[in-house]
């Protein structure tokens, strides 16, 4: 058994914490709300993000940062992307020993570009990280939480890192793989929101199956070319954390990205998007970051790039489509190698 903390009790952070509860560890949730923390100890629900589960009885909540920190060997890092460095901050000042350190967020941060776990390497003390671990594929916490069977990658550079966490949560529903390319996995995880926006806008503006395989197909070419151009291996796009991730992504309700998309092609403005969601959709501000990296990189991502211009610069979503579409002619292959 483990001592475990998760930090961050949306859908997500919460679903994770189940499947370590119920795999027998000493699971502790951290929220920032200490009435969410009462609700989870006393009512064993999480209402807000998934009404219809109850949580399991071992599964224990707090709304203090140092009595989680204090409680763990191994810490989930399950908060939004945006909100990674505060919490490090909080965290930092009752960090006393080394701690494996797995996050489970996918985004990069907009202007520095860093993926998650170099924030996290830049935000926490060295001699207090054990190691850094990704955890991520096609996921939904809604399904989790019913055991359906999910299938995700443990990722680090130290697979003996990756191998403990596959351990940590592997069952007979939840089956973990590992991997070494950690760039890949992020790159992989982080840019399939993006996609994911650009098909829920494809299907509000109703045009069907071509079209969203379409953009599935071509997405994953230039997240592929992205990745591999910053160091990722080529193969991993092709796995769980690449097409798996994309795929689930693009065509559930579940997907929070997907359903802002849809929302935009419906013609609503983004402001009125993120209102009505009320929960954090990591692929608007993975958007802006895509299209700097695209830049840095000088690599051609055109539905980044006009997934951007209707985000940013408020170009209607038909006139992006059919920029897209009136691009010059290209060679599939050749510019997917």
């Amino acid at each position: 058994m483990e001592k475990v903390c998760v930090l961050g009790a949306g859908s997500w952070g919460t679903a994770l914490a189940m499947v370590l509860a119920e795999n027998g560890h000493d699971t502790l949730v951290w929220t920032h709300r200490a009435d969410q923390a009462e609700e989870i100890n006393s009512l064993h629900t999480n209402k807000k993000y998934l009404p219809e589960t109850i949580l399991p009885i071992n599964l224990h909540a707090t709304s203090d940062i140092a009595q989680a920190v204090a409680h763990s060997e191994i810490i989930i890092v399950a908060v939004p992307t945006k909100a990674i460095r505060e919490v490090c901050e909080k965290m930092v000042v009752s960090l006393d020993k080394k701690i494996l350190f797995v996050h489970v967020s996918k985004g990069i941060e907009p202007d520095s570009l860093k993926r998650i776990s170099e924030i996290l390497a830049e935000s926490l003390p060295a001699e207090f990280i054990e190691e850094i671990v990704v955890l991520s594929g096609p996921s939904h916490a809604e399904e989790v939480v019913l055991h359906h069977p999910t299938t995700v990658t443990a990722a680090c550079a130290n697979i003996e890192a990756a191998e403990k966490v596959q351990d940590l949560f592997m069952n007979q529903f939840f089956r973990v793989y590992t991997n070494e390319d950690v760039i890949g996995v992020e790159i992989g995880g982080a840019l399939k929101n993006v996609i994911a926006l650009a098909a829920g806008i494809t299907d509000g503006l109703n045009y069907g199956d071509n079209a969203k395989a379409a953009l599935i197909t071509r997405g994953l070419a230039e997240i592929t070319r992205l990745g591999v151009k910053m160091g990722g291996n080529p193969f991993t796009f092709a796995g769980l954390t690449g097409m798996g991730d994309l795929i689930v992504t693009c065509t559930s309700v579940h997907s929070r990205n997907w359903r802002a998309g849809h929302l935009l092609g419906k013609g609503m403005k983004l402001q009125e998007v993120l209102d009505q969601m009320g929960m954090v959709v990591e692929g608007v501000r993975t958007t802006k970051a895509a299209f700097q990296l695209a830049e840095k990189y000088n690599v051609a991502m055109p539905i980044s790039t006009e997934l951007y211009s209707v985000l940013f610069n408020d170009v209607e979503p038909k006139i992006a489509v059919d920029a897209l579409m009136m691009r010059m002619k290209k060679r599939e292959i050749d510019e997917i190698s």
